[in-house]
């Protein structure tokens, strides 16, 4: 990958390009103007014309200009510092950073008030990235498509690629005309009805150029045009989309959201693959035994919130000696008068304490985990602490039955260190879920705007959950948001693993936990199998097999199946176990038809995951029309060999002149084929 600087010789305006392939290679510098490298407003300053006063902020500070670039090299790292200064009175630096391991690069940009009077800043961009396509000339119409992916509850990730025409981004005739595609969300849940993504594609080149956010707050991305050039940028939500703008004293320096961003030629898997890298890192600095990605048994699909001692030590029994390792208690721990947000045991239920529960799941061989949802709390149990919730316009945020914690407030860091390290430390759990299933909205008052309200509140969240991993070292952390409304990659960082979603139970599982393969790391996405006494084989293989898209988590009536039904349960885990370095380390793509509905999917779709000289695919069928047998290509020359299969069907899969033919049987089927070569 080539990083490029562009720099304006005239304007003194320097931007960013991206190219795939040889950093020596040669492509041309198309005669378009340079899209800046940062974008600011600052209250005061002129808006940008071109009919886009509303629709964007970008293009405001011309006289932001370039000053000074400093390379730092060392042999695992790479850093080129850029500065900009404006003759109004600030300055920026682009920080671009590289380390050894990574297939992308990371950005943090700076904003610093060099005057001597406050300034308002309005909008500051964490990245922005210019110059597409470099290919060929002209507006290239048809050529160039943008990417997305949406989410909503329980129907995380789809994929949104639309050509830049059918997004209205053609350029004006004259160039008169600023054009600008908007999108993002506000409050915090920062997968609520998009991922912090976006990724444009040179149809013609195959070349894939995109950016993720690692932000769990309000934020914004654009792709913009007013030239013949597509231009992408991205940060906090602005004073015009999220309510947020922030008063700099002189001297004062900010710090925008980091960014990561990519090139790849190829696919788009290839592209989120390079960006998802970046994750890596964090993933490893977690508990050693995360490494060898152990399966979790948790009770919330069996007891459906009336958890007890009795029916834990039930499902513990159950699996004493079993391949599960971890045990969790989901919510419904606390009650009989005690309160979501109170965080006390409930007596009747554990008569001896969770202690005893917890210690009673370790005798049986596994870690004991518990459910919280720390940073909210009921009406009820907050009503004489109001002074600690989150208030807007004076008034406690009460969104349905829930309130917000003040996280910024050191006397709310330590009531719940107290209620919740302490409780999880005295008891002796080693796994901690974190749920959070409602956002406060715009943003909350003690700020100089409800936005950067927001903002501090996302800082205290880091800031409590790094105060955890300081405490409790030896804590795994599940990072959950009514499932997945916070999968980005500042709380995947602070996590060990994720739930995938809230599809606990439904026929749309695989087609969610294939999509999140392009945007978390699998061996960090905990998909769930709930086991029902009824289900057949073939049910079973279908829910067990989706497992293996990720990091396996079973649920559901335990002590209640066959002894056939246990059988199948036990066989899938081998197989899981058997293929977890190909999910921990692997490379992903998703084979198969588009699919319209995730409710009632149609088709097929196979997930073919590559690492080294092992792959793992998973081919999961939905309703008719189904092919009677799928054939997919294998990577590379290898002499592949099928090593095990996991399935319900008669029929085998077999390799033949490398590719791979796997029998259907008909609609939701699922078989799991491992293999490995010599080359």
């Amino acid at each position: 990958m080539a990083v490029q600087y562009l720099l304006d010789d005239a304007s003194h305006q320097i931007g960013l390009r991206l190219l795939p392939g040889d950093p020596g290679a040669s492509v041309p510098v198309k005669d378009s103007p340079v899209d800046p490298l940062v974008h600011v407003f600052v209250r005061g300053e002129d808006r940008v014309g071109g009919f886009s006063n509303g629709r964007t902020m970008r293009g405001a500070s011309p006289s932001l200009k370039f000053h000074a670039q400093h390379v730092t090299e060392s042999a695992e790292a790479a850093t080129v510092d850029t500065r900009l200064q404006s003759d109004s009175g600030y300055a920026c630096n682009h920080l671009l950073s590289w380390r050894r391991g990574d297939e992308a690069v990371e950005v943090r940009t700076v904003f610093e008030n060099t005057s001597g009077s406050p300034l308002t800043l309005e909008m500051v961009t964490s990245f922005s990235l210019g110059a597409m396509t470099p290919y060929a000339p002209g507006d290239t119409p048809g050529r160039l498509i943008a990417h997305r992916f949406r989410s909503g509850w329980s129907a995380e990730g789809r994929h949104d690629h639309l050509p830049v025409e059918a997004l209205h981004l053609e350029r004006s005739h004259s160039g008169a005309a600023a054009f600008s595609e908007r999108f993002g969300q506000v409050g915090s849940m920062p997968v609520r009805g998009f991922f912090p993504f976006v990724a444009m594609e040179d149809a013609e080149e195959h070349v894939f150029w995109g950016a993720q956010l690692a932000w769990a707050g309000s934020w914004q991305m654009e792709i913009y045009r007013k030239y013949d050039d597509i231009a992408l940028s991205g940060g906090l939500a602005d004073r015009e989309f999220g309510h947020w703008f922030k008063r700099i004293a002189p001297g004062e320096r900010f710090e925008a959201p980091r960014a990561i961003m990519a090139v790849a030629r190829g696919t788009i898997d290839h592209l989120c693959d390079r960006l998802t890298s970046v994750q890596k890192r964090a993933a490893d600095s977690h508990v050693a035994m995360e490494r060898d990605l152990p399966i979790v048994f948790n009770e919330w699909c069996t007891t459906w919130g009336k958890p007890d001692h009795e029916k834990i030590l039930a499902l513990a029994d159950r699996l004493r000696g079993s391949d599960v390792k971890i045990l969790v208690i989901d919510a419904g721990w606390y009650g009989d008068g005690n309160s979501h947000g109170e965080w006390l045991p409930c007596e009747r239920r554990f008569p001896e304490g969770l202690a005893a529960t917890a210690r009673a799941i370790r005798d049986r061989g596994m870690i004991p985990g518990l459910w919280f949802e720390m940073e909210t709390c009921t009406s009820a149990s907050s009503c004489s602490l109001t002074d600690h919730l989150l208030q807007l316009d004076g008034l406690p945020i009460t969104v349905g039955e829930r309130r917000f914690w003040d996280m910024r407030q050191p006397w709310v860091q330590e009531h719940l260190a107290e209620r919740v390290i302490g409780l999880l430390r005295d008891c002796g759990f080693g796994y901690l879920k974190v749920d959070y299933n409602d956002t406060l909205g715009i943003g909350c008052d003690g700020a100089e705007s409800p936005g950067e309200g927001l903002r501090q509140q996302i800082e205290g969240v880091y800031a409590f959950f790094k105060r955890i991993h300081e405490a409790l070292p030896d804590l795994i952390i599940e990072n959950c948001s009514s499932g997945g409304h916070r999968l980005e990659p500042s709380m995947m960082a602070l996590s060990a693993q994720a739930s995938f979603s809230d599809a606990h139970e439904n026929i749309e599982i695989p087609v969610i936990a294939a999509n999140l393969h392009r945007l978390i790391l699998p061996r960090q996405s905990q998909i769930w199998a709930v086991l029902r006494a009824q289900d057949d084989e073939r049910r079973l293989v279908y829910s067990l097999a989706a497992t293996l898209l990720g990091r396996m988590c079973l649920s559901g009536d335990l002590t209640e199946l066959s002894r056939v039904q246990r059988e199948m349960v036990d066989r899938a885990c081998a197989f899981y176990t058997q293929a977890a370095p190909v999910i921990r380390d692997g490379f992903s793509l998703r084979l198969g038809p588009e699919l319209l509905s995730f409710r009632h999917p149609q088709g097929w779709q196979a997930v073919l995951r590559t690492a080294g000289k092992r792959a793992l695919v998973v081919f999961h069928a939905f309703a008719h029309p189904v092919p009677k047998e799928v054939e997919i290509d294998l990577p590379g020359a290898a002499d592949w060999r099928i090593e095990n299969v996991f399935g319900a069907g008669r029929a085998r899969p077999t390799v033949c002149g490398g590719k791979l033919l796997c029998p259907l049987e008909g609609e939701f089927d699922a078989v799991a084929v491992l293999l490995e070569t010599s080359r």
